[in-house]
């Protein structure tokens, strides 16, 4: 008898755990079925992956804003900048267009990881932008710094080596920075206009924007900061660019100087959006000043600077 009650005991236990075995595995596929297979304790702004592919970007817009007129190069060159001094931008720096035409700015680059991402979704919605390129990275990836020249963006100065109290150093040490900085990118591409710089972090001086404006260069705000650069989630960088832009913003992001996952991943969204409700251009490089005879040429047709207005 005690033999017998131990084995029907044992039978009824295996039947017990069988049926909670089965119980977890139908849990199991419950859940997976509701979740599309993910998992369930995922984020949902996990980091885009290195390469994104590009069947994953939406088309450009079907209906985009109606064409703006041509509009001429503005003229450039020492202590002639393309843009001059804005009201209300940090000693006089440019934190708008001047146009209804919006500007995306990459700031920290170039960048072998981010850089050739950035570029292939620029080029794959067919937008210009500008990119802030750093003295030290320029040197160093002296092939994207041509890339970004072929592709027809314009070339923006932000310093040797970032440095962010650049403004508060004297004036020939400012002026031997930031020709420091147009010597690596030029070594890169020989004879490149760079008409703009940004000071890091946006600490801005007079000085800096003085000895910016000697070298021919308008110094470059933004009106749109989502912060990219301190490792905001994807959605959120997004979110704050499509809603906080308005016609003549410059937007400030990131190709370097970091990991730069969201903001290529946000840039799935910002495309698109932004493309539906405004122009984006790249800010324009200016053009060297015409001879005497084409002046005389240009003045006959009524022909003139007629980009961003003071």
């Amino acid at each position: 008898m005690r033999t017998g009650s131990a084995s029907g005991g044992g039978g009824r236990l295996a039947a017990v755990a069988v049926v909670v075995v089965l119980g977890l595995l139908g849990a199991g596929f419950l859940l997976g079925q509701l979740t599309g297979g993910r998992d369930p304790v995922a984020k949902r702004d996990s980091p885009a992956p290195d390469r994104p592919s590009r069947a994953r970007l939406a088309p450009p817009p079907a209906r985009m804003p109606p064409p703006l007129p041509p509009r001429e190069q503005p003229v450039s060159g020492p202590n002639h900048p393309p843009l001059p001094a804005e009201q209300g931008g940090p000693f006089g720096s440019r934190f708008t267009t001047g146009t209804p035409e919006v500007a995306l700015t990459f700031d920290d680059g170039p960048h072998p990881q981010w850089t050739p991402q950035v570029l292939t979704m620029l080029a794959d919605y067919g937008v210009k932008a500008t990119f802030c390129l750093v003295g030290t990275k320029a040197a160093k990836y002296p092939q994207l710094v041509r890339d970004i020249a072929a592709a027809g963006h314009t070339l923006c100065n932000h310093s040797w080596d970032h440095d962010m109290a650049l403004g508060m150093r004297d004036e020939q040490a400012v002026l031997a920075d930031l020709e420091r900085a147009n010597a690596a990118i030029r070594a890169a591409v020989p004879g490149a206009r760079i008409s703009y710089f940004r000071q890091p972090g946006g600490f801005w001086s007079k000085r800096v924007v003085e000895a910016a404006h000697r070298l021919g260069m308008t110094s470059l705000h933004w009106r749109v900061d989502p912060q990219d650069w301190d490792s905001s989630p994807a959605y959120r960088i997004a979110s704050d660019v499509n809603s906080q832009t308005v016609p003549g913003a410059i937007v400030l992001l990131h190709d370097g100087g970091g990991d730069r996952r969201s903001t290529l991943a946000a840039l799935r969204t910002i495309l698109p959006h932004l493309l539906t409700r405004f122009h984006l251009a790249a800010l324009p490089p200016g053009r060297d000043a015409p001879r005497e005879s084409e002046s005389a040429d240009s003045d006959a047709r009524g022909g003139g600077n007629r980009w961003f207005p003071n």
